[in-house]
């Protein structure tokens, strides 16, 4: 007969027990999941060999287990393992799934590795294909392959590799030490810049591609370079000269240019000028370049007919006949008649207001170097007189056709102005010619009295001059 006492301490570790085999089975054995498949889903993996995969193993992603190996089956095509995997964690569907060993003696698992984070999450029955999945190497084949290479090292050769390597790394432990932190501290640091690692690791492809689309170009300039560096070594005299040499003429340089620093700025300044001269006009500076060597060689062909002659002068054959008014001078276009100064005067006036030139057809045989055919040089093929009407859309319009040789040599056609002097600056009459000195001399002596009240004598004046004179006596003052 059992005491009262007794029957409840029975009843108590009754319960207890079966509490510790309910939460025992429910909670490490997971029988509900193994029995009935609640709160897990089925996925199955292609393998191309089983890797030593087996039922209950493991199953990762990004590190933590996830479920288990319920099946591994043999198919046509390799095998199949069916993995039970918790459905409260979700799994991208783009991933990898490669079969690792936990330990070197096995304990095979799988490894879930994500592909695109935000792909759809897996789903009872997906089936991740073979391409998608890896085995290890056996691990027979590894310690083969490993044994076969320490085999193939010579023993003696070890021993001295080993010994050297003692020599030549014993007491560097400090230096390692401090090489071990630095690559932890640099594998940190890398982790921390992930993102902007993977970003410099992904947007350096079109930077290699560029390199390798420019290979024959770096190859060229390498042996360009090879070049160089050959030149410099055959004349390394000449280099060394230059080295030793360059300071003193760079001093000397310097000293130059002090010199010249009050007017360098300002010739400077007007070499601007003169380049932007050069710049607007680069067409005439061309062709002046390519006509000038044409130009040299005439005139060496213009002395090549007399060199060898035996003329004590020498020279060129040209011809200079004189042909006066053929063709005539243009008259039209310039200032009228009543308006032109008279060529007594010798002074330099200012150029009268307006532009003047002859304003005749730009093909007409008078004055065909003159202005109106001044070739524009922002616009090719375009001639005109002046920089406005080159840059213009206008084009020249002569005033006649030129071929009026009498009568007024302005009169237009055209309805065009014509140069005129403003109101009271007509030109000036010419000045008075001064008053003739004129004064009666004696025959008998030649002598005479001049507006200065002086009394001269002209001996060749006399009635008994010579009649004849040498050239002796022209030398003579009058009067010796």
């Amino acid at each position: 007969m059992l005491s009262r006492t007794i029957k409840i301490q029975l009843a108590i570790f009754t319960v207890v027990a079966l509490t510790a085999m309910l939460i025992v089975g429910l909670a490490y054995m997971r029988l509900p999941a193994r029995l009935f498949g609640a709160g897990q889903y089925t996925v199955s993996v292609q393998l191309a060999q089983s890797g030593n995969l087996y039922p209950n193993g493991n199953v990762t992603y990004r590190g933590t287990e996830v479920g288990r190996v319920t099946a591994v089956r043999l198919t046509d095509t390799g095998v199949v393992a069916d993995l039970s995997l918790k459905s409260d964690i979700s799994i991208p569907s783009d991933l990898d799934a490669q079969v690792h060993s936990a330990t070197a003696i096995g304990e095979q698992y799988v490894a879930l590795l994500p592909r695109n984070g935000t792909s759809p999450p897996l789903k009872n029955g997906d089936v991740i294909p073979l391409a998608r999945t890896s085995v290890p190497p056996p691990i027979s084949g590894l310690l083969d392959a490993a044994n076969r290479g320490l085999e193939a090292i010579p023993h003696d050769n070890l021993k001295t590799v080993i010994d050297e390597s003692y020599t030549a790394l014993g007491g560097l432990g400090p230096e390692f030490s401090r090489l071990v932190r630095g690559g932890t501290t640099l594998a940190i640091d890398a982790d921390k810049n992930r993102d902007a690692l993977v970003n410099l690791i992904e947007d350096s492809k079109p930077v290699l591609d560029s390199q390798t689309d420019t290979a024959s170009s770096i190859h060229a300039w390498a042996a360009h370079l090879a070049t160089i560096t050959d030149q410099l070594q055959t004349q390394d005299d000449a280099v060394v000269g230059v080295l030793q040499k360059g300071p003193g003429a760079a001093d000397q340089g310097r000293q130059l240019f002090d010199r010249l620093k009050p007017t360098l700025p300002i010739v400077l300044a007007n070499l601007v000028s003169v380049g932007q001269v050069l710049v607007t006009y680069q067409p005439a500076v061309e062709q002046l370049l390519v006509l000038l060597p044409a130009g040299v060689s005439y005139v060496g062909a213009v002395l090549t007919p007399n060199h060898d002659t035996k003329q004590a002068l020498k020279g060129a054959y040209l011809s200079f006949n004189l042909n006066f008014n053929v063709p005539r001078a243009c008259a039209t276009g310039f200032l009228p008649v009543q308006q032109q100064r008279s060529p007594v005067f010798e002074d330099a006036p200012d150029r009268p207001a307006g532009d003047t030139y002859c304003r005749i057809p730009q093909d007409a045989m008078f004055n065909v170097r003159g202005a109106r055919n001044y070739p524009c040089l922002t616009r090719p093929g375009k001639r005109a007189p002046t920089v406005k009407l080159c840059e213009s859309d206008e084009q020249y319009v002569p005033l006649n056709n030129g071929d009026n040789w009498k009568g007024d040599p302005n009169a237009t056609l055209s309805g065009q102005g014509i140069p005129q002097l403003p109101p009271g600056s007509a030109s000036a009459p010419p000045p008075a010619a001064p008053p003739i000195a004129a004064a009666q001399y004696d025959p008998a002596t030649g002598s005479y009295v001049a507006p200065d009240g002086q009394t001269y004598t002209q001996t060749n004046l006399a009635q008994n001059a010579p009649k004849e004179h040498t050239w002796q006596q022209l030398l003579v003052p009058p009067g010796k």
